[in-house]
């Protein structure tokens, strides 16, 4: 049987991809990935890369949270954010064809939704999650996925990122400024102390965003990037009872809590974000 040809959305990062073990450029060979020293990253057929092979990630999401992340976003609930996150990008004046690189995307529906809006742009989403990535695989024509951990060197050359999402995903400042161009644009998305307030109240042993957070990510970023915008989303969404248990399963608190026992009726919650946009230190 011959071997499956590399996604349509892949092939095109071949240029910008980098072998984990010894940094060497990759290629297509028979239907995987392959450095000059030989070694080999297998496509899984549910259509990304697997790059991170032989160690073991710091997280993600186990199938059903990726299937309740998938359900959730997929209803709009959360569609303002997006287009926050799209307007950051469409004004920040980056290449007219810009290569995106999406760091813990996910099931891909924020680097989807932004490559809707950037006709000429392709999209590289990178995730320690599997089961995420195979929705992302194929979450839009443009968009290639591949397994990674953000906490490590990132296999990807310097400045070869015009854009860069960071939603609701660990950080990695040292990584984002080595790969991204020096006139690219880094997109920030976090919670803030009000967001999901009500809903989380009504779940035991939920658990609520970090006072000191923001603090954190400011001292990580200053050293490497100006912040050059920030937009606040702050909306009530009202919630049936199935989305809100596939909000709880998606966020932090579904490894702490019994989903069985949250909410079964309709509840409005506030959902309350802050989109930030960066640029690199000269």
């Amino acid at each position: 049987m011959p071997p499956r040809p590399l996604p349509s959305a892949l092939s095109p990062f071949l240029d910008l991809l980098r072998c984990p073990r010894c940094g060497q450029r990759v290629d297509e060979a028979d239907g995987s990935l392959r450095c000059p020293s030989r070694h080999t990253y297998d496509v899984a057929r549910g259509g990304y890369a697997s790059l991170l092979t032989g160690v073991s990630p710091t997280s993600g999401d186990d199938d059903e949270m990726a299937r309740a992340r998938d359900r959730f976003l997929g209803s709009g609930a959360y569609a303002p954010i997006l287009e926050t996150i799209a307007a950051a990008v469409g004004m920040a004046g980056c290449a007219p064809d810009p290569t995106m690189l999406d760091v813990g995307c996910g099931t891909g529906y924020y680097l989807a939704g932004v490559l809707d809006a950037l006709p000429g742009a392709r999209g590289l989403g990178l995730d320690t999650s599997t089961r995420a990535l195979r929705f992302a695989a194929r979450a839009h024509e443009r968009a290639a996925a591949a397994s990674w951990d953000v906490f490590a060197p990132f296999p990807l050359t310097d400045g070869s990122v015009d854009v860069m999402l960071d939603v609701f995903a660990p950080r990695n400042p040292e990584q984002f400024a080595r790969v991204l161009r020096p006139d690219g644009v880094l997109v920030v998305v976090r919670p803030t102390a009000r967001h999901l307030a009500e809903l989380l109240a009504q779940v035991p042993g939920s658990i609520g965003v970090d006072p000191a957070k923001e603090e954190r990510l400011h001292r990580a970023l200053d050293p490497f990037f100006d912040e050059v915008r920030e937009d606040l989303v702050e909306y009530v969404v009202d919630l049936d009872g199935a989305q809100a248990q596939d909000l709880i399963a998606m966020t932090p608190s579904a490894r702490h809590t019994d989903l069985s026992r949250g909410t079964d009726s309709t509840v409005s919650t506030t959902v309350s974000v802050l989109v930030s946009g960066y640029r690199r230190r000269a």
